[in-house]
């Protein structure tokens, strides 16, 4: 893993090419020098007979390709084979922008699991709930499917449609849904003012782009006399690493650790906020965060609540604490592999835990339309945390739809900062 800050990302880190060329021959010796050509004896011995005694005749190379597919479904739901044009598709979809349905993926029950719908897409507007266990993609089901694969047959060129054989806890048979792919470009950074001098900013995933929109918008919000701010990053699933950094140091003071980074054989990163002290890192500030903040989202959380810089409210998050690597093949596809834990400014892993609110705040509904929460820990061959006991698998279910009114989570995050200014205050008379 090569470990330049600009190309690390929390769920894929770009890799030097030649990386890819020397791995076949690395993996080789390192199998030879631990005794394991036996293995891979078996695997040759396997090979040959499929190709000379199956009923059908079979390309070799569909044949290795899906061994290579099995091999790092084996391992843990973030790592995976991806061909050429999937490759190729993970790379434009860090710069926002890319044809499909808009939702967030995993694997729970061998079944291919929404994780979230992303906002202002086919398959938010749809219906799609997180919870949703898609059976079926174009009529092929989806039992052990390789996330990787799932994620190809639902990506396409805007305007043509798909079919998902979806199932939702409380229904009595699954239901067709038929959305019609479209460009997803996702706006990383809303805001607004919300009154009384406090800023609102959304964050809704980590790209290339988020970091210098979030400049313009927070300069926008300065010239308005905000006097102090929300940011939301809820149902945020994350995105890049270098750009949840940049974002963190919009709100720390510079060198100041937020995140650092340890693989198998204890080799650790750090990562510092650069620059120089901002006015957003001084202000009055508080974080939203749910069950859908995930991965980068968790590394700007974990950051600001370790430096004391933001009271964090909302519910436990995701629990995504792991590092992937994406590694170049000869052939032009590529491994996502997990290759590291990545740990908060105090050292926690919040692999399979999450972070915990300052402030638990839960939402409830009004509507009676709930959906079931995924998180990390329930995901099919999650790593484990070396550090913290994963909590009871317990059913959990939030609100589908809340609006602004019924917003708990906003309106105490609103209330927090109105008392934080009384204080403030109260210390100045003082």
């Amino acid at each position: 893993m090569f470990l330049k800050k600009k190309w690390l990302i929390v769920t894929v880190i770009f890799s030097l090419a030649l990386f890819g060329a020397v791995i076949g021959r690395w993996a080789v010796e390192t199998v030879s020098a631990q005794n394991g050509y036996e293995e891979l004896r078996t695997f040759t011995e396997v090979l040959t007979f499929i190709k000379k005694s199956y009923v059908d005749e079979v390309k070799t190379k569909d044949l290795v390709t899906g061994a290579i597919k099995g091999m790092l479904q084996s391992l843990d739901p973030h790592s995976g084979y991806m061909t050429p044009d999937a490759f190729k598709e993970l790379q434009v979809e860090t710069k926002g922008e890319f044809g499909g349905l808009g939702i967030q993926i995993g694997v729970k029950d061998g079944l291919i699991t929404v994780i979230a719908p992303i906002e202002d897409t086919p398959a938010y507007r749809i219906g799609i709930k997180a919870g949703d266990k898609i059976l079926k993609i174009s009529g092929e089901s989806t039992k052990n499917m390789a996330l990787t694969d799932a994620v190809s047959k639902m990506r396409g060129p805007k305007g043509t449609a798909i079919t998902l054989l979806i199932f939702r806890e409380g229904w009595k048979e699954p239901k067709d849904f038929t959305i019609v792919r479209d460009i997803i470009r996702i706006k990383s950074v809303k805001s607004k003012t919300l009154g009384d001098g406090i800023g609102y900013i959304r964050l809704t995933q980590f790209q290339e782009s988020t970091s210098n929109d979030l400049t313009s918008a927070l300069e926008k919000l300065k010239k308005e006399g905000i006097t102090s701010l929300i940011l939301d990053m809820r149902n945020n699933p994350g995105g890049l690493l270098n750009s949840a950094v940049e974002v963190s140091e919009q709100f720390l003071p510079p060198k100041k650790l937020v995140v650092y980074i340890k693989s198998r054989n204890g080799e650790k990163t750090e990562y510092y906020t650069e620059g120089e002290t901002k006015y957003y890192a001084e202000i009055p500030m508080v974080v939203l965060v749910n069950q859908g903040s995930a991965s980068a989202s968790e590394i700007v959380a974990g950051a600001l609540k370790d430096w004391n810089r933001a009271i964090i409210i909302g519910v436990q998050t995701f629990g995504k604490g792991s590092v992937q690597s994406l590694i170049p093949l000869a052939d032009g596809s590529g491994l996502r592999l997990t290759t590291a834990k990545y740990y908060t400014p105090k050292g926690i892993s919040i692999q399979g835990v999450g972070i915990t609110p300052d402030i638990v705040v839960k939402l409830e509904s009004k509507n009676g339309k709930e959906h079931v929460v995924v998180r990390e820990k329930d995901l099919d061959r999650h790593l484990k945390n070396e550090q913290q006991k994963e909590g009871p698998e317990e059913k959990e279910t939030v609100p589908s739809e809340v609006e602004d009114k019924d917003d708990l989570q906003l309106q105490r995050a609103i209330d927090t900062l109105k008392t934080w200014k009384v204080f403030e205050k109260m210390k100045k008379a003082a």
